[in-house]
């Protein structure tokens, strides 16, 4: 082990997946070639490649990569304590917090029923409330609109500051343990360590809405095939994921830790595929093609299972396994139905905010936030639910 105050190198690092776009095109050939030779044998299948779908899918993948090179300096600019403009940004989700909160407050106290309280009258100018109800509009419109501007200036105040605060680099700094020598145990505790937060991230992304209006991209298509590994989120930067730079807390360093992420995405892209059957007893262990082909089925007892990326074994450990089993129907319970890049990245992220709009209260707006993608509220529920 090296001393503790030794600092990791500080070579370039390069970035194995972009290393591996060559091979990426190069296998998605393959396989489409592999694909329309048995579709003319024997019939087609949801794992064929579909144009449009296809364009879809690297569209997403290009904008995964480049979107990031803009936002991430927008986001840096905004973070609160650090940034050019995290204070205007702080003072933003603050003001329309308040607003919301006295609106919220305005609505409960004009929410009389009209048998107890007769319609009031103000006389004033052109502006002025004639009525309770009238009033309870405009307070509601207020909390609607203040409701979405809170939501999304706070969210992106935290999601800015953490990852600021817990970057590899900054936690490298704050180490409890000297750097283990790099080598192969070194590397194989990254890559165990990266897969061990993955499975809670890829967890968390399917069971709290806002990492889901991000994540949902990925699960976008109803077709399964390489490219599909390539329809990755545009919109990551602005979650808040468990931090893998927790592993610099353990004498891993941040090079290992990018190394370590390049791996797991690498490994992540083989097993996109149908044209893959079951592999036997390494599938007791490792993550493989029947594994996460459920992974992406909307078939009720294939929701939210088999989240791992290399290994499989913390599905097993933690309860959320399902083999393959009857045929997988791919996409999304409700499925978006659109080729069009910008509505595949956007259209949760607009669903959740028009919930958070129609909120009543901070306890729904805040549960359409971080509960799982299908909660509603129980006065919803209730109204909804079929006559008797």
């Amino acid at each position: 082990m090296r001393r503790g105050h030794e600092r990791p190198s500080m070579a370039p690092r390069r970035d194995l997946t972009l290393l591996a776009v060559p091979g990426y095109f190069a296998a998605i050939a393959l396989e489409h070639a592999l694909l329309r030779r048995r579709a003319r044998r024997h019939h087609p299948t949801t794992g064929d490649y579909e144009g449009k779908d296809t364009i879809a899918s690297l569209a997403m993948g290009t904008a995964s990569v480049v979107v990031p090179l803009v936002m991430n300096p927008l986001l840096r600019q905004v973070t609160p304590g650090r940034g050019r403009y995290g204070k205007a940004l702080v003072t933003a989700a603050i003001g329309a917090a308040a607003v919301t909160t006295v609106a919220d407050a305005m609505v409960g106290r004009l929410a009389v029923p009209p048998s107890t309280t007769p319609p009031r009258s103000t006389e004033g100018g052109a502006g002025s409330l004639r009525t309770d109800g009238a009033g309870k509009s405009v307070a509601r419109r207020f909390a609607s609109v203040g409701g979405v501007v809170s939501v999304t200036t706070g969210g992106l105040c935290v999601s800015a500051l953490l990852r600021s605060a817990l970057s590899p680099e900054n936690l490298w700094r704050r180490r409890l343990r000297p750097q283990i020598v790099n080598g192969p145990l070194a590397a194989a505790l990254a890559i165990l360590g990266w897969d061990f937060v993955y499975y809670w991230n890829h967890r968390f992304m399917h069971e709290s809405r806002f990492m889901w209006a991000a994540h949902v991209v990925h699960h976008s298509s109803e077709r399964y095939n390489l490219s599909t590994a390539l329809r990755q989120p545009v919109a990551e930067a602005a979650t808040v994921p468990f931090p893998y730079g927790a592993l610099c807390l353990f004498g891993i360093s941040p090079a290992l830790v990018e190394m370590a992420r390049g791996v797991n995405l690498l490994y992540q892209f083989w097993i996109h595929t149908e044209t893959i059957g079951r592999l036997g007893p390494p599938e007791a262990v490792l993550n493989t093609p029947s594994h996460h082909r459920a992974h992406h089925g909307s078939n009720p007892q294939y929701l939210d299972r088999n989240h791992g990326s290399i290994l499989i074994v913390w599905d097993r450990l933690f309860g959320t396994f399902e083999p393959e089993g009857e045929p997988v129907v791919y996409g999304l319970t409700k499925d978006i139905k659109t080729f069009n890049p910008l509505r595949i990245a956007t259209h949760e992220h607009a669903r959740m905010l028009a919930d958070v709009a129609g909120a009543e209260g901070w306890s729904e707006r805040l549960s359409y936030l971080l509960r799982g993608p299908g909660w509603i509220p129980a006065r919803l529920d209730a109204t909804s639910a079929p006559a008797a």
